[in-house]
């Protein structure tokens, strides 16, 4: 799938409130800020995958994010050589939707 713009992002959210999100950002930058979803860590992916511990369905879209939009890609990656391939990026990441919600 095609990776998503912080605008798109606004709008999916609102029409889809139970959207999946993985928030790939450290424990400590997600509990200062959030938007919900679920986190895991960039480096405990894998093995959470590996493990069966991610609590999300795989059929349905999955948009993962990060501070900037670069580890959420890196993620992204991982998911769908796992078979996850409704996953998204959010391109630009926390910071650019923080920039167009404010």
């Amino acid at each position: 799938m095609e990776d998503i713009f912080a605008e798109d992002f606004i709008k999916l959210r609102k029409l889809q409130p139970n959207l999946q999100i993985i928030d790939v950002r450290e424990k400590l930058e997600f509990y200062t800020f959030n938007i919900g979803g679920i986190n895991i860590p960039l480096g405990e992916l894998p093995n959470a995958i590996k493990e069966d511990e991610l609590d999300i369905d795989q059929n349905k879209p999955i948009i993962v994010i990060c501070q900037r939009g670069l580890r959420s890609k890196t993620a992204k990656i991982i998911l769908q050589n796992a078979g996850f391939k409704k996953t998204q990026n959010l391109i630009g990441g926390l910071l650019k939707l923080q920039s167009i919600s404010s």
